[in-house]
């Protein structure tokens, strides 16, 4: 059997705000579709009122995605081949536990320091953890989605 490409899917209400709080949470890049969007609106297959200027370049109005910079891309499109994150606009607001999230790890005795960084940047702390098996923090993003500091 053949290994499956994936990217994980995070609705949002404001992807662009989960992009950017993300891409400097874990050092990854938002992709830059510019080029691709650039094509398909001359051709028409696309409206203009799908996308919107983000940092000074074309991108989704409501996709964009974030990737880690060491992983290939397609550079016709801007597309991530490797680990990447996708940020989709949904309607409604987050309601429940995440039945899936991330764990952020960090170097050894850095976890501290690091909820300070992600407190200063909208994140919330929720918990902390100690169980036999170790100690994490428990965090919520800007869009009250958990991850874990370990």
């Amino acid at each position: 059997m053949t290994a499956l490409h994936w990217k994980l899917v995070i609705d949002a209400n404001d992807p662009h705000a989960q992009a950017v709080f993300w891409s400097e949470t874990l050092g990854y890049e938002v992709e830059d579709n510019s080029a691709l969007i650039a094509q398909l609106l001359d051709a028409g297959a696309v409206p203009e009122a799908a996308t919107l200027d983000f940092r000074g370049r074309r991108a989704w109005r409501d996709l964009i995605a974030v990737r880690h910079p060491d992983d290939p891309y397609d550079e016709a499109s801007g597309t991530g081949l490797g680990r990447r994150i996708l940020f989709q606009r949904v309607p409604e607001t987050k309601s429940g536990k995440n039945r899936l999230h991330l764990d952020v790890h960090t170097e050894a005795g850095r976890r501290d320091d690091e909820v300070t960084r992600l407190e200063a940047r909208g994140a919330t702390v929720a918990r902390h953890v100690k169980e036999p098996g170790g100690e994490w923090v428990i965090m919520t993003d800007p869009e009250g989605n958990e991850f874990c500091v370990h």
